[in-house]
């Protein structure tokens, strides 16, 4: 599928100007620090070098002091906590940190992942049972529970307190828990609201250790989980999650947990870590653990005491993972003949499918593999125990949330964010939801957002990158939502002669090119998927080229690299 690409305005030039002088770098860097947001020397120096000092007050944060307070007095009243979390890798981080930290301080704590197949997302009624009938008095709920209104409510009848951390959208009517910490909540003035489910979790011990004069040491030692946490549920790497983020890569790379060093191990990861490689190596194998068998493994991963049980641990759920794989491929190839085989499929704006064997714990994932041949709204549905499930996954720019929102009288239940979502529903709705969600998305997405794209930062010549520009472009991590990787484009670059086809299919590119005015000036680069384009190349035709610049760690010689994201015949 063909991609629109969408060039940035160039930031203002006294401000590009201002900070180049401040900085002393080139103006093509000062300006990407410009379209970030980075204006002036203080600006910079919080960019580059970021502080734990400058984590917000977890206190600002609506019900902070009566969370830490409810917390407080179930440990000097000896209550029985339940650590509580969803399934998923935030949710599992989540309980993870929390339970390790908490379980110092008090022996009379379990933590509880709920089983995606038989109790489904958020707060389970089987779960406040097993609570009841365990004595508990207090359930720490993580990474879900904004939406729990009749569950918090069933809590109390049976004598169960709640403190819900959570970062999801809530409804109009927040739950009676004796603390709701959501930065998203509207009465809530806590200056950063794109917090992960596990960053709230933090910021709730955060609290804690300042309320108790605990050290914060002996929480940053977890930043490593929660930087997992904040890779893996894409939220954006600004602020305090830069912050975050920054000092847990530092730790992955450095001293990580036992668990996580494990996973690491056998997902192959070897050279220093990066927000991608937990994105894509770590996080799937922790998910599978919940997509395939229990969360509960993924947490005793987490925890894991010795080597030799974390090995035990992470051997286990790279299985899962691998056989999650499996699944998501096959799944993903019968939906997308499904669509090519009906006209009417086809030629929608949004794309909803049910197919009752589908299995439940992969549709997000597959979900997402449609839209990288369909590009547009997709909702993918299974059914268990009566009810049909499934996950829904967005284009940008596209509210994906809101659409579902405006087809919900014909849901039980739906909860997410703008990209991504989890619903049921009754059999007997589905055509009428997939009738209103094709007309709401039909009416509200714009063409331009049914088209693929890839944004560029800048327009730059091969002369100005060299040794400095990679060094300072590196000191931009860590990359991810609201401050990806710079992508730039070139425009009339040659084959040097010496550009090739490889790859086991004979499906990628291995280019040496030059710029006209620079013949002496070669650049390397990789287009994987792209060897459609080796004949204009071969024939030393001009092309445009968009590219991030990575380092090439080959035999122990590190060298620069354009990871080539696409090509066309110059103009």
């Amino acid at each position: 599928m063909a991609k629109r690409w969408v060039v940035k305005p160039i930031g203002n030039k006294d401000e590009i100007n201002s900070i180049s002088s401040a900085l002393n770098i080139d103006n093509a860097l000062a300006n990407l620090l410009v379209q970030r947001g980075i204006k002036t020397f203080d600006n910079a120096k919080s960019f580059f070098r970021p502080s734990l000092d400058d984590l917000h007050d977890p206190f600002l944060m609506k019900d902070m002091h009566d969370a830490v307070e409810r917390l407080e007095y179930a440990l000097s009243e000896n209550q029985k906590i339940l650590i509580y979390g969803d399934y998923d890798v935030d949710g599992t981080t989540s309980v993870a940190m929390v339970f390790s930290f908490l379980e110092k301080r008090h022996k009379l704590i379990e933590y509880y992942i709920p089983d995606r197949y038989g109790e489904g997302y958020g707060i389970s009624y089987k779960a406040m049972d097993y609570a009841h009938e365990n004595g508990f008095s207090l359930i720490i709920a993580l990474d879900c529970g904004i939406k729990a209104e009749k569950k918090v409510v069933y809590g109390k009848k049976l004598g169960i307190d709640f403190i819900i951390c959570d970062h999801h959208n809530p409804d109009d009517v927040i739950p009676g828990a004796v603390a709701v910490l959501d930065p998203k909540r509207p009465d809530c003035k806590y200056p950063f609201k794109e917090l992960s489910g596990c960053g709230v979790g933090f910021k709730f011990l955060q609290a804690f250790c300042i309320k108790n004069n605990i050290p914060l040491e002996e929480l940053f030692m977890y930043l490593d989980i929660l930087t997992v946490s904040i890779a893996s549920d894409i939220v954006p790497i600004v602020d305090e999650n830069r912050i975050l983020s920054f000092f847990g890569l530092k730790l992955l790379n450095s001293n990580p947990s036992i668990g996580l060093k494990s996973i690491m191990n056998l997902s192959g990861t070897i050279t220093e870590m990066c927000i991608n490689d937990i994105v894509f190596k770590i996080g799937p194998r922790i998910n599978a653990a919940g997509r395939i068998n229990s969360g509960n493994r993924a947490v005793e991963l987490l925890l894991a005491g010795n080597e030799k049980e974390a090995f035990d641990f992470a051997e286990e759920i790279n299985k899962f993972n691998t056989h999650r794989k499996d699944l998501d491929s096959s799944i993903t190839l019968e939906a997308l003949n499904t669509i090519k085989d009906s006209d009417i499929l086809m030629n929608k704006k949004s794309t909803v499918l049910f197919k009752p064997e589908w299995h439940k714990g992969v549709l997000g994932i597959v979900a997402s593999r449609l839209i990288e041949t369909y590009y547009r709204p997709t909702v993918v549905l299974t059914q268990s125990d009566g009810i049909l499930t499934g996950s829904a996954r967005s284009v940008p720019g596209f509210d994906l949330y809101k659409a579902i929102d405006s087809c919900n009288e014909y849901l039980e239940n739906f909860g997410g964010h703008m990209y991504a979502a989890g619903l049921t529903m009754k059999p007997e709705n589905f055509e009428a939801f997939k009738d209103k969600f094709e007309k709401i998305v039909s009416e509200t997405v714009l063409e331009e957002q049914l088209t693929p794209y890839i944004d560029i930062d800048a327009e730059i010549n091969f002369s100005e990158i060299n040794d400095k520009f990679f060094r300072i472009l590196k000191q931009m991590e860590p990359f991810g939502p609201e401050n990806m990787r710079p992508v730039f484009l070139t425009k009339n670059v040659f084959d040097f002669g010496s550009s090739r086809i490889v790859g086991k299919e004979n499906e990628h590119l291995k280019l040496d090119l030059i710029q006209e005015d620079d013949p002496y000036n070669v650049l390397t680069g990789i287009a994987f998927g792209q060897a459609e384009h080796f004949e204009i190349i071969n024939k030393k035709q001009p092309v445009d080229i968009c590219y991030s610049i990575e380092e090439n760690n080959f035999q122990g010689k590190i060298t620069l690299q354009l990871r080539i994201r696409d090509i066309r015949i110059a103009e």
